[in-house]
């Protein structure tokens, strides 16, 4: 079974890479300079897990033994020989184990000029430490110990969050390299050998067998089969492939077999390109800067210049301890507990709200870029269509029943396993018609198949089919039929003996969700676009029953991408919604990917933001999502930073003339109740109700879950 329709993609070749070697180093490319910039190179996010678990058990018993806490709760810790050092010793371990990272990260931003929360952790848990210790020897009367093991345990926690959001956005290159097998069947003189994928070269001759990848690019010089080329096309129907026709590598072969001759390998191959797309892509994602980020620069700089200032005055004053004290008070309430929460803890609760919601949210960024989305990109198939063909129509010639067309159709197909014949038995049983009992059945690759049913020889096939049996359709059914491949439909001739008597149209069913999702995304003010490697009718003829705005068809996957950046040329925020290999290119380069959650794990992998219900309509709860937690980000940087910002004037001894000097502890107690304030706040983020999906329709995969 077949159609005459030539995936565009079918004919193209990217410049891809050496699988042998698979994504680990395909990240290398493009991204060399990068990573030596990057804060994050170097970091697993395992070992911020543990270093988080391991501080926040060490801070435990430094907070129950600090006196301040004790006094300020109203209990009494247990005392015994030694007790007064629990806080020193455990808060020292805190510090060069916890603190070691923030250090090291301070050094980085100092010698690249571009301080930030690294520097700013640094300068506090410095001299939260230094404090604590002059503090314990005799020079200070408070310590703050628990301050800065808090402080730390706080930070290690966000910075686990963050760095555990960044990896897990980098696992694409990896799921693409999986797409191609390990070995193949190398065609030689003496018959057949197994051999690692690796090891073909150019010119070698492989045997596919139905079912099977192709291992690399080349040209069919041998049989006849359909070739699934959906994952680098975006075709949703099978390719016929003959000899003299391009195969693409980690296409899949089906209803017969191919023997390929290699053209290119490793580097040469089409989903290296891809690969090298996708890689490139995210290099560009992982250089956007958190508000957070910016935030702490700023609080950096109004610290060490509110620091040096009351250093200053208080010694030009003549009270040089009362100097070193009040730049100490002053650093301490600096410390970003608020501020390195403001935006992890808001993306930690978004997140398990999203996933509660049909939404998983996979980079930390992606849920604040989608709030500013103007455009909506769909992949059509398998996003707004179900990925799958079904029977669509049944047409019958003069003194033929439609019911005895599909009938002997399904009949006929009952023993084959082409997606197309299993759509045309599928849709005789969802009418109740019952297939006619067949024998003798053969799958004519690349047209179609027969079989006999009561005596007489039935094809079922396409136009090629017609041609080779030199008929024509009557002309009653040429009207209908030509209509249904207006729309893009697969039409199908049913041929019982020397006659037509009968048409089948067979089309990728359109998700009854998607219409929904485009009219709800335009009462946001978002416009919606579609690509798809599917012919112009097929996309013209989705399109105007979902309402999509703007078509592209037959787009190749170098040109989804490429789609995807001139849409973001004019500064447009644009969003991604795929499910396919042949998007992940454009979900990566996209300011916010979204993949369906029955798509491949390469689109997975790629995107920021999964649907796990596949419902497209989810979209719209992911951009309103977004909007809510920015505003709660937003409100948390504010408080944060203008907390701080108040407080620093007031521990600096502004109110001294006065007869009020701010206490180190006190300071320390109205730090800390910032913190509060800002997970408070975000804590009413749970109280969010995304828009309620209407009911699916019943018995679809929608109302199932």
């Amino acid at each position: 079974m077949t159609t005459d329709t030539i995936a565009p993609g079918s004919q193209h070749r990217n410049e891809p890479m050496d699988h042998s070697t698979h994504a680990d180093s395909a990240p290398a490319t493009g991204h060399a300079d990068h990573a030596k910039h990057d804060k994050h190179a170097g970091h697993d996010p395992d070992a911020f897990r543990r270093q988080f678990w391991l501080v926040a058990l060490l801070t435990i018993p430094i907070v129950i033994w600090s006196h301040e806490v004790q006094m300020w709760l109203g209990f009494t810790a247990p005392e015994f020989p030694g007790s007064d050092w629990i806080a020193p010793i455990l808060g020292t371990i805190v510090f060069l184990y916890g603190g070691r990272v923030f250090l090291e990260g301070a050094r980085t931003e100092i010698g690249d000029r571009q301080p930030g929360m690294m520097t700013l952790i640094s300068m506090a848990i410095v001299v939260a430490f230094v404090t604590s210790w002059a503090a314990t020897l005799g020079v200070f009367e408070i310590d703050v110990w628990w301050e800065l093991a808090t402080l730390i345990t706080v930070m290690s926690l966000g910075h686990w969050i963050e760095m555990r959001s960044i990896m897990q956005a980098r696992g694409a290159l990896s799921a693409l390299a999986e797409l191609l097998p390990d070995e193949a069947e190398r065609v030689t003189d003496g018959g057949l050998e197994t051999v690692k994928t690796a090891e073909l070269g150019i010119g070698d001759v492989v045997l596919v067998r139905p079912g099977a990848r192709v291992p690399a690019d080349g040209e069919v010089v041998d049989g006849v089969a359909d070739v699934d080329e959906s994952m680098i096309s975006g075709e949703s129907r099978p390719v016929t492939k003959e000899p003299g026709d391009p195969a693409v590598a980690g296409t899949v072969a089906a209803g017969g077999s191919l023997r390929i001759r290699i053209t290119a390998v490793g580097e040469g191959t089409a989903l290296s390109g891809i690969m090298r797309l996708v890689a490139e892509a995210q290099a560009s994602n992982s250089r956007a800067q958190a508000l957070a980020d910016r935030a702490a620069a700023i609080l950096f700089y109004v610290a060490l210049v509110a620091g040096v200032l009351t250093l200053g005055i208080w010694t030009l004053l003549g009270n040089p301890e009362e100097a070193l004290i009040r730049t100490a008070t002053v650093l301490v309430i600096a410390c970003p507990h608020a501020l390195g929460l403001a935006i992890p803890l808001v993306i930690a609760i978004s997140t398990t709200l999203g996933a509660r919601n049909g939404l998983l949210v996979k980079d930390r960024l992606a849920l604040e870029r989608a709030k500013d989305i103007r455009t909506v990109i769909f992949d059509k198939t398998g996003t707004l269509t179900r990925g799958e063909p079904v029977l669509s129509a049944v047409a019958s010639a003069p003194g033929v029943e439609d019911g005895e067309v599909l009938a002997l159709a399904a009949g006929v197909e009952a023993d084959s396993e082409h997606p197309l014949a299993r759509a045309i038995v599928a849709g005789a049983n969802d009418r109740d018609v019952e297939p006619r009992t067949a024998s003798g059945f053969e799958n004519l690759a690349g047209r179609g198949a027969k079989a006999t049913v009561g005596g007489e020889v039935v094809h079922v096939g396409g136009p090629r089919l017609l041609e080779e049996l030199g008929m024509t359709s009557p002309s009653a059914l040429e009207g209908v039929t030509a209509g249904w491949a207006g729309a893009g439909r697969t039409v199908m001739s049913v041929i019982r003996g020397d006659r037509v008597i009968g048409a089948i149209s067979v089309e990728d069913e359109i998700r009854p969700e998607s219409v929904e999702a485009v009219k709800r995304l335009h009462e946001l003010g978002v416009r919606v676009a579609m690509i798809t490697g599917d012919s112009q009718a097929v996309a013209d003829s989705v399109a105007q029953r979902i309402g999509i705005d703007e078509v592209a068809a037959q787009v190749l996957p170098a040109d989804k991408a490429a789609a995807v950046r001139r849409f973001q040329s004019g500064g447009e925020k644009v969003a991604m919604v795929g499910d396919g290999v042949n998007d992940a290119p454009a979900l990566a380069q996209a300011d916010v990917g979204i993949a369906i959650g029955a798509g491949t794990d390469v689109a997975v992998e790629s995107a920021g933001i999964v649907l796990v219900s596949d419902d497209p309509r989810d979209v719209v709860g992911a951009i309103e999502l977004s909007r809510a937690s920015y505003r709660k980000m937003v409100q948390n940087l504010i408080w944060a930073t203008g907390y701080n910002a108040l407080a620093i004037p007031v521990a600096a001894g502004l109110f001294a003339p006065w007869g009020f000097i701010l206490p180190m502890s006190v300071g320390a107690l109205a730090m800390s109740i910032s913190t509060i304030v800002v997970a408070a706040n975000a804590q009413l983020l749970r109280g969010l109700r995304l828009r309620a999906r209407p009911a699916a329709p019943a018995g679809s995969p929608v109302a199932a879950t």
